[in-house]
This record gives C-alpha cells, structure tokens and sequence, in this order.
C-alpha cells in the first residue's frame, strides 16, 4: 500500500542528498553571484562597457573555477542536515580558489588588467560566500521544517528519560532526530516532596503509585528510557516494579561510543533484560598492567567456545596478544566464535582446534606446535544435576582433562596457568563441585612442588573461584526466558533456594585481574555480592516480560534437584580468605596437599572412571575431600 509518509521518510530523513546535486547547486549560487556582480560593474562604473561575449567568457571561467573550488575542498560532499560552523572554513578555502582562478583567466586569456579587478575580485567573493550561507541555512530550516512537521503526527511514541544528570541530558540531545522516541520530559525520584526543578523535570516519592500513573497518562507516556545500567539498576526495587506493573516499557540507552553520527539508531535502544538489574556496579581494574602482562604473548584457551571461555577469548584479543589458540570439543559454537574474532581483529592469528582435554595426545600437538606462553583453561563439565547423574566423565574432564593441561604446561614450559574454578568446590555437596575441588588440589600441591624444588618446572599456577554468571549456557536465566516465551510455567526447585550471580564481563575481567597479581600457587575468590532469591528472580523476568505472576504464567516448585544446595557458600568472607590489595578479589586459605599424593589420587580415580566403577571411585573422592558431603544425593549413604 501507497505510504507517503514511508517515501518522505527515505527521501528526506533517512537518504544524503546526492553529492552532484549539491555540486550543480554550488556551481549555480557561484555564477549567479559571479553574474550580479559583472552586472553592478557594469551599472556603477559608466566608464566601463561589458559585451556580450565578454560575459559569456567570464561566465564559462566562473564555472570552471568553481568546479576547481568545490572539488579540491570537496564542499559538495557536506551533508545538509549535519552541516556545522565548522565546515564554513571549506567554503571560504573554495571562494578564494575560485577567485585565484577567475584572476588567472582574467589576466591571461581576457587581457584584463584594470586596477579595478581586485575590488571587483573581492566583491564576487564576499556575495559568492553570502549566498553559499544563506544558501545551507535555508536547507537545513527546509530540511528541519518538513522533518518536523511529520514527525510530529503520531509516529513517535512519548518517552520519559530517566534523571536529570548531564548523561540524561546528553541523551536527551542524541534523541532530538530520533524517528522514534519524542522526549516529553525527565522523571526521577525524590526523597522529600520537592518542586520541579526544571522545566519538564517531574519527581516521584515511595509509595506513590497514584501520582506516577496520573503522570504517565496525563503526558501520554508508556515507555521510560534510562541513560546507563547504574540509574537502572537504582530503580531495581522503586521505579522498575511500577512499570512492570502498569506495562510501560522499561528501556536502556547505549554508550554514547556506539551513537552513529551523534544519534541513535533504534535498534541500540533495548529492553531491559534482567542482567541488566543483577549486575553491579562496573569494576575497576588496573588494565595497563593486565595488558602489559599478556601483551606479545602466544595464548591458550581451552573451553574456548563456552560462555566464560569465550568471553575470555573476546578480551585476550584487546589486549595485543601475539596468537590466539582456542581449544574446545563444540564444533558449532567453536566455529561462530572463530568467525566473531577473526571478522573484528583481522591482523591477529587465531587458531581454533577442536579437541578433548581428555586426551594428551591431542593435547600434546597443540602444546608442541604452538608453545603456548599462558594457558586459561575453562574446559569442565559445569552441570550439577547432570554430573550426579554422569559422574565417571565428571571425573575424567574436570580432573583428569585439568591434569593433562597442567601436565602439559610443566612439559612445555608455560609461563602461567589459571585455571576457572566454581564456589561449588567450597564444601562440595554435589559430585561436579568436588571434581572442581580435586582439579584444584592437583594444581595447587603441583605448582607448591615446582616452588619447592621438587618439581621442574617454571609455569605458575592459579585458580580462580566464582559463582553462577549470568546468562551462561544451560543457566536459569535463559531456562527462565525460554519457559516465559512458551507461556509457562515457570519452574524453580525450591521457594527458599538462593544464588549468588556474576556477569560474564566481570568474571572475565576479574580471573584477567586475579592472574596479573598472582605469584603462584593461590585460589583467588571473587566477591559476589549479594544472594538472590531465585523466586523473586522468576518473578521479576515474567514483570519484565509484560506477564502478570499467578494469573498468566505460574511458578511452579519442582523440588532440590540431586546434589542441589538451598543456599552456596559465601566465598570472600574474612573467617576463610586473606584480603588482596583488590577489593573485589581475595585468596582462599585452603588445606594444602602433597603433589605425590595428589597425582596418585588423582591417577586412581581415572582408573576407576575409565572402568565405570561408579560407588568404588565416589568413595575415593570423599576420602580425598573429607569435607564432600552428599546432599539430596543417592551418594549420600557413603558419607
């Protein structure tokens, strides 16, 4: 169907004009003012008589130095609707070429010497450049005339931007062209009744729902835009809920670095996800030292295509590492990441290998073909339910695969290893969390045998510890999400169960962070901040989504799963861990345990795993790690 708007809308708004057009039209205003002023020579000076072929020849030299003026100073190329003060110096540079070559021609192939030609030089300049001016100015009052007056129909829904802040402020500018959005005014909250403190400036007190919902009507508003995460994340509990509740539609801007031309296009404008309300705020780094420690250096990631390890490959490539090696058994998710990285960082080598830590011959090839400086490695099964249910291959990657990397490490002269730990390894209750606790007694009584001497080795280890990050593969979030989408219910374990969150980004930044401050042989844990409830959080994402809880998607309560706590332990307190010079990042006091011992556990629980014997090789691990106990666990009577 015929839609006029569409058509001014792709002519008008959205489409340059076309840079020969705009080249005619300088052409134009240069001969007409060219004209004017051989005409007005002509009538104030009666002494000087102008024919007719002259004209024509000053004419035709007028738009060949035009041409000239433009296209050196390339001023046809200036798009009217962006054009600033800052482009009128091209227009002057492309005047007084135009007057240089009129000079020329005047001199050399007119024989015009008249003490008069450089007033009448300097006259054609001044009115050329007047009307190049008033010429711009009348596009962009056109341009802006006919933009707003169809923009001003119903096409743009009404936002309020939240705060009054010079981001709010700024993002009130970036929206001035949108299409889209049209600011109606600012809103934030008010701890004491206050008066507007601007135009257009509205507060709201707790608890007042009433005077919220009369303001959104009375402005026609459904849908409120926040500058950043952290103003977000201050209306977590206030602002947000009554929105959820009343369907305005909560969106988040982006950073200003990803506004195009100085606006932004819709698509950047986003919903609020809930990790958007999980996360905290940004954590501060040093990121010099993080760089120069891996700067030049050839990088090893193993689990490569997973959510931590792939977030960690998307940050080793910033920091102007030498080769990037990616090891991981998922062909597809391998092949998407190798495809991300190569398509932005084009110069850097990235190797991807598919590959099982499980084996050391595989292994062994890369180490050798590739002698890898520092090792990440991520590779792990990380599922608690399901690694009760599988727990010889539990066993044989989380263990097993971290000794032949670490093996591999020593053999081949690495300079640094860390490995990706879990909270589930602090008083493992699930057979995933202990296999995680045992890949950390190996690697920490090895690099403890290599600073005694009784190794030989040069390669550092470190293992860093954290919780659920949001979002991972296989993690509730997305669950939650999917389950909302098909229309419910949605299934949480228990009402009491609690989860501590991290976003991938920080996780990464902080094992980046751990691994440059580290001297060896230590277990770093990261402070998590507070627990959720994984209830309430169900609750929030089903807000989000435009549902009501109970009457359009129920939650329903499905019972601990095998091996699941209520509630996991608090990493970072002072009774288990010693502070570091980061706040956010602390050292585990752990018991340590002799290498030879170590090895030779961990040497009879693959014999076990590889023989599938099952009760025989359990036990073994609780002996190894006397604090394993079984929770809602078949295991449970071995304890």
């Amino acid at each position: 169907m015929f839609n006029f708007y569409d058509i001014i809308k792709k002519y008008a708004f959205e489409q340059y004009v076309h840079s020969g057009v705009i080249a005619m039209i300088d052409i134009l205003i240069s001969l007409i003012a060219t004209m004017i002023t051989v005409v007005g020579v002509d009538a104030i000076v009666p002494s000087i008589s102008i024919p007719l072929h002259i004209v024509i020849n000053v004419a035709l030299c007028t738009i060949v130095a035009t041409i000239i003026g433009v296209l050196t100073m390339r001023t046809h190329r200036i798009i009217i609707r962006h054009s600033t003060i800052g482009d009128i110096w091209k227009l002057v540079v492309a005047t007084i070429i135009k007057e240089a070559v009129l000079c020329i021609c005047a001199v050399t192939l007119l024989n015009y010497t008249s003490t008069l030609l450089p007033i009448i030089l300097l006259f054609d300049a001044l009115l050329t450049f007047s009307i190049f001016i008033i010429t711009r100015i009348a596009m962009v009052i056109v341009y802006d005339t006919i933009k707003h007056s169809f923009v001003a129909t119903d096409l743009r829904s009404n936002v309020f931007i939240y705060g009054s802040s010079d981001k709010s402020t700024a993002l009130r500018l970036r929206l001035d062209n949108s299409p889209h959005y049209k600011v109606v005014g600012f809103i934030q909250y008010a701890a004491s009744s206050a008066n507007l403190a601007g135009q257009n400036l509205y507060h709201f007190k707790d608890k007042s729902d009433e005077q919220l919902e009369t303001l959104f009507v009375n402005r026609g508003v459904k849908t409120i835009i926040f500058p950043n995460y952290d103003t977000l994340r201050e209306e977590s509990e206030r602002l947000i809920p009554f929105c959820t509740s009343h369907n305005i539609k909560i969106l988040v801007a982006p950073p200003i670095d990803e506004a195009i031309d100085g606006n932004i296009p819709q698509s950047a404008i986003r919903e609020v996800k809930i990790e958007d309300l999980l996360g905290r705020d940004e954590i501060k780094i040093s990121m010099k030292e993080i760089i120069d420690n891996f700067s030049g250096k050839t990088v090893l990631v193993t689990g490569a295509a997973g959510s931590i390890g792939s977030e960690l490959c998307r940050q080793l490539v910033t920091f102007g590492i030498k080769k990037l090696v990616m090891f991981d058994n998922a062909e597809t998710p391998m092949h998407n990441i190798r495809l991300e990285l190569e398509d932005k960082y084009k110069e850097l080598p990235i190797v991807p290998i598919v590959g099982d830590v499980r084996q050391p011959n595989r292994l062994e090839f890369v180490f050798s073909s590739h002698k890898p400086q520092v090792v990440f490695h991520a590779a792990a099964y990380k599922h608690v339910p399901l690694m009760e249910e599988n727990p010889c291959e539990a066993v044989l990657v989380n263990v097993y695969g971290s000794r032949n990397v670490a093996d591999m490490c020593i053999k081949h002269g690495a300079e640094m290893m860390v490995m990706i730990s879990t909270d589930k390894a602090v008083n493992p209750t699930n057979i995933m969390g202990c296999t995680k606790r045992l890949a950390e007694i190996y690697v920490q009584s090895l690099g403890t045998a290599i600073a005694d001497g009784r190794v030989n080795g040069k390669t550092k280890f470190v293992t860093t510890r954290f919780g659920n990050v949001l979002g991972s593969n296989g993690s509730v979030i997305p669950r939650f999400r999917e389950q909302i989408i098909a229309g419910g219910p949605v299934t949480v374990t228990h009402p009491d169960i609690t989860r501590f969150f991290m976003t991938i980004p920080e996780a990464c930044r902080l094992v980046m962070e751990a691994a440059t401050m580290s001297g060896g042989n230590q277990i770093f844990v990261f402070d998590m901040g507070e627990s959720v409830k994984i209830v309430k959080l169900a609750e929030r994402m089903i807000e989000l989504a435009g549902f009501k809880v109970g009457r359009d998607i129920e939650i329903k309560f499905t019972g601990l799963r095998p091996g699941e706590k209520l509630y996991e332990e608090v990493l970072s307190n002072t009774e288990n861990t010693i502070e570091t010079n980061h706040a956010k990042i602390r050292i585990a006091k752990v018991r340590e345990y002799d290498y030879n011992d170590a090895a030779e556990g961990v040497e009879r629980l693959r014999e076990l795993a590889y023989d599938v014997q099952i009760i025989d090789m359990v036990k073994l691990m609780k002996q190894i790690v006397p604090e394993f106990k079984s929770q809602n666990s078949d295991f449970a009577k071995l304890d």
